[in-house]
């Protein structure tokens, strides 16, 4: 069976959390797109870790971790990570990378950034990860595959030759050094001896597994409005986001997704440029930062300070539709317990009407949000396991989003260990 884990938002819903807690009745947890340029914070046992391109299944001993083919790897990151696992007491983990999935190059990182140097005030807030260079010339069909590091012809020619389209960039319109080909064919070898004994081939691997009747979890990165064709484009990422994605970036048939986890906030964060309808600002955005997520409402990956606001309903309705939700996990939960009343946002007004679809970012930009006020229930809520022992006002703000928003909440977490979850049954 294959579950896929999401983000119904603009990501850093708490992704990592739900999908430690759901590999303990997993077998495989597949890594199937984006880079680290974002990354998944999980507290468990071991301490507190913040993961950026290994799955999140990591801490577990039976469980094999797969990079699939459509993520931006970054090899050299992807083993420092592992090698700061097993630093920290964690077991080296089992560890799967697609023969197919493309690596992100040296260049790559320089391109990002030296475009948002040349682009100024209008740059797209990038983490300077490489990602959207990466992505540009896998669609341009330039990119490097990770079977290519094992073909020494392919791999000298294709150096030669990108490495001259790349310098006419580097030199005339960034005015920056130009790359040596030697040198990166150096690095790509180093990059070879990395990987080759975590090299296979996923698709058949994951096709054996189903047929053995194994369980397998899909980890997105980021969320719904960071998708390149249905997000706020574009203040997006470059790969799909969205659960369908996850059949294409694995190599699974799409009918084996069978169910699809999208993880909501309480309340709202996003890290980056970009439409936000209910963005908080001034004394009581710094709070609710404060006082937000497992530790503070900053990037697990770039430290960055989030944006945050209310809980948006028109968002996470239209972020849980596109991913073809079947359950919610709502997180954070506990961190609203310092407030006497909550505004949840329910519709958003765009030239003096009221709508609750999600528009296109054109219009998105000139919405103001409506707010409903539920009120708080002044108290920590944390070590509570039972769904019906929860205040009544908790449950009703609970409630009250899930009808908002129409899928069913089944999860319900309230701290920031893997044990901190109520689950419950949905009246949807």
């Amino acid at each position: 069976m294959v579950k896929a884990i999401v983000g119904a938002n603009w990501g850093d819903e708490g992704k990592g959390k739900i999908t430690d807690m759901m590999a303990q009745e997993a077998d495989i947890v597949v890594r199937f797109q984006g880079g680290a340029n974002a990354g998944h914070t999980i507290v468990n046992d071991y301490g507190k870790f913040a993961l950026h391109t290994l799955p999140s299944g990591v801490f577990y001993s039976h469980i094999t971790n797969i990079i699939g083919n459509g993520v931006a790897l970054n090899i050299p990151l992807l083993f420092r990570e592992v090698q700061s696992l097993v630093e920290r007491n964690v077991p080296s983990p089992k560890l799967l990378v697609s023969d197919r999935a493309q690596i992100v190059m040296p260049y790559h990182i320089l391109l990002d950034q030296y475009e948002e140097e040349r682009l100024g005030g209008k740059s797209f807030g990038s983490t300077k990860s490489g990602i959207a260079p990466f992505y540009s010339d896998k669609y341009a069909k330039i990119g490097f595959q990770v079977s290519e590091l094992f073909d020494e012809e392919i791999l000298e020619e294709k150096t030669q030759r990108v490495c001259e389209m790349k310098n006419v960039l580097f030199e005339h319109l960034y005015h920056k050094p130009v790359i040596n080909p030697e040198e990166l064919l150096e690095t790509l070898h180093g990059y070879r001896d990395m990987v080759a004994p975590f090299v296979g081939d996923v698709s058949a691997f994951l096709d054996r597994a189903l047929k053995e009747g194994r369980t397998v979890l899909l980890e997105g990165q980021l969320g719904t409005l960071k998708d390149p064709d249905h997000g706020i484009y574009p203040m997006v990422t470059s790969s799909s986001t969205l659960a369908a994605f996850g059949a294409i970036g694995a190599g699974l048939p799409p009918y084996e997704i069978k169910q699809i986890v999208t993880v909501c906030k309480a309340y709202s964060s996003a890290v980056g440029a970009g439409a936000f309808v209910s963005e908080l600002f001034g004394d009581e955005a710094e709070e609710l930062r404060r006082r937000g997520g497992d530790g503070g409402e900053y990037g697990a990956t770039t430290g960055r300070p989030r944006r945050v606001g209310w809980f948006d309903c028109v968002a996470s309705r239209y972020g849980c539709r596109l991913q073809g939700t079947t359950d919610v996990a709502f997180t954070v939960l506990d961190v609203l317990g310092y407030l006497d009343e909550i505004p949840v946002c329910v519709g958003y007004e765009i030239d003096g009407e009221v709508t609750t679809d999600f528009p296109v970012t054109g219009r998105l930009s000139k919405a103001k949000p409506v707010f409903r006020t539920m009120p708080g229930w002044k108290c920590d809520i944390r070590g509570i396991r039972n769904y019906e022992e929860l205040p009544e006002n908790c449950r009703n703000y609970i409630e009250f989003i899930e009808g908002q928003i129409g899928y069913p909440i089944t999860m319900v977490s309230n701290g920031p260990g893997r044990e901190d979850i109520i689950y419950r049954k949905s009246a949807l």
